[in-house]
């Protein structure tokens, strides 16, 4: 911004030491902390800038209400605490030239582990087996599966999905991931293919797991057509965006035993609506998105620590990591 002195708003739930650190990557620039420290720890942080500071703010640390952006008028770089920015990026929401930079690369261990956790309950029929618990009933389940020795395909092999895939392959599967450059190398793959060859990987893979953003090339990613192409057998789990999967598809094949069971900790839309099958399908198993988020106490220290990189380059003229837009 042309003429306006740089002022940085960070709403970070920082300890007296971290805000010192942010305050020493700043140098000249004036950086002015508001976040709670309290909330360290709590789910759902919350950004609020005193309203005084809002016309001055040329940066934001933080995940404002997308309908306040219009009091920053200043606003060349916002820092979210999330990997998603959908919100921001929507026409007329933030000025075309603001810099917006999210904590891409804190979610990836948090995310892979809630993804690795519902892949094995599910092949181990222990959703089924607490519903029996709630019953109060002594029933053997039969064949249960493992992924030692599995096809793991995983769709998207960024952060998450690279995680993901180092996990199932310390315990034996072969993973194959699918990106849309697949020249790409991506840790934790045996194998990288294109999006143009997913039909034909779908019926090899005996686990299917979805960890790609919302956009119109993966809406309903998974549909009713691309159900029909999976094992009997097959493993579904989506921690990426809702949109990538068709739920009243997912909730008929799972009826018709098209494949074992499904893990989703995000749905189209959220919350699942109440009347939804899938609640009651023995099959499926839901959480309510909460695969990300500041469950971790490592997830919190890496989100701060994209953000102090991001401080010192913003103080310092240099080029920002983690570039939305």
């Amino acid at each position: 911004m042309s003429g306006v002195s740089k002022l940085i708003i960070n709403c970070l739930p920082l300890t007296d030491d971290e805000r010192r650190a942010f305050a020493e990557a700043a140098g000249d620039t004036p950086q002015e902390f508001v976040g709670e420290p309290r909330q360290r720890g709590m789910m759902g942080w919350k950004a609020v800038v005193p309203d005084d500071l809002k016309s001055q703010a040329t940066a934001v640390i933080g995940n404002i209400p997308p309908a306040d952006c219009a009091q920053y008028p200043n606003l060349d770089w916002l820092q979210t605490w999330s990997a998603g920015v959908d919100p921001y990026l929507a026409p007329g929401v933030l000025p075309e030239d603001t810099h917006v930079t999210n904590a891409t690369g804190a979610y990836g261990q948090t995310v892979s582990e809630h993804m690795f956790a519902m892949m094995w309950s599910l092949m181990k029929n222990l959703p089924t087996y607490a519903r029996q618990q709630s019953e109060h009933r002594w029933h053997d389940l039969g064949p249960a599966l493992t992924p030692d020795g599995a096809t793991v395909l995983v769709i998207g092999t960024g952060d998450i999905g690279s995680h993901f895939a180092t996990l199932c392959r310390s315990v034996g599967s072969h993973t194959v991931g699918v990106r849309r450059d697949p020249t790409k190398p991506a840790a934790g793959f045996d194998e990288i293919h294109g999006f143009d060859e997913l039909d034909a990987l779908l019926p090899q893979a005996d686990v299917i797991a979805l960890a790609v953003p919302a956009s119109a090339d993966t809406y309903h990613l998974i549909d009713g057509r691309r159900l029909t192409l999976l094992k009997s057998t097959a493993v579904l789990i989506n921690a990426g965006r809702g949109t990538a999967v068709d739920l009243i598809a997912l909730a008929r094949a799972l009826a018709e035993d098209q494949l074992h069971g499904a893990g989703l900790d995000v749905t189209e839309p959220e919350p699942l609506p109440a009347d939804s099958p899938l609640w009651d399908e023995p099959h499926c198993l839901i959480t309510p998105h909460v695969a990300g988020g500041n469950h971790l106490a490592v997830t919190e220290r890496r989100i701060i620590d994209i953000a102090l990189d991001n401080v010192r380059r913003y103080a310092a003229g240099e080029p920002l990591v983690n570039v939305r837009r």
